[in-house]
């Protein structure tokens, strides 16, 4: 008898935890048009391009990516804008390593770092998309 009460206690504990529980706020992405900028004429390269990809909001920031290309290769992603704290700015040179390695946006997401990860990889993704 002593169990089933402590059983019964536990579980209606457990419900009111799972019954008030409330999520994070879900951000919403205010996308901006990607930029592109060429090589200027006479460099040398005239396929380098570098395009800046789309501002995606996180809990924890801003993340916005400028991708390099030599011709369809990415050259480099650096940082536009950068998360304000968290684990993600420890995450962002894993992922840019990722993203060259790969040269595209299908990367692994890093641990701990999820939503900044995710932001990063869809700032990358517009950025290739404008690219084409």
């Amino acid at each position: 008898m002593k169990k089933t009460v402590f059983v019964v206690a536990l579980s209606i504990a457990g419900f009111i935890a799972v019954w008030r529980f409330e999520p994070a706020p879900v951000t919403t992405t205010t996308a901006a048009a990607p930029s592109t900028s060429a090589a200027p004429n006479g460099s040398a390269s005239a396929d380098a391009a570098t395009v800046q990809g789309s501002a995606e909001d996180s809990e924890f920031g801003t993340v916005q990516v400028r991708v390099s290309f030599s011709g369809k290769r990415i050259t480099d992603v650096q940082l536009a804008q950068a998360p304000d704290s968290g684990r993600g700015r420890r995450a962002i040179p894993l992922l840019r390593e990722e993203a060259l390695q790969a040269q595209s946006a299908h990367i692994d997401t890093v641990s701990g770092a999820t939503m900044t990860s995710e932001s990063y990889i869809r700032s990358l993704q517009a950025a290739l998309d404008a690219k084409g």
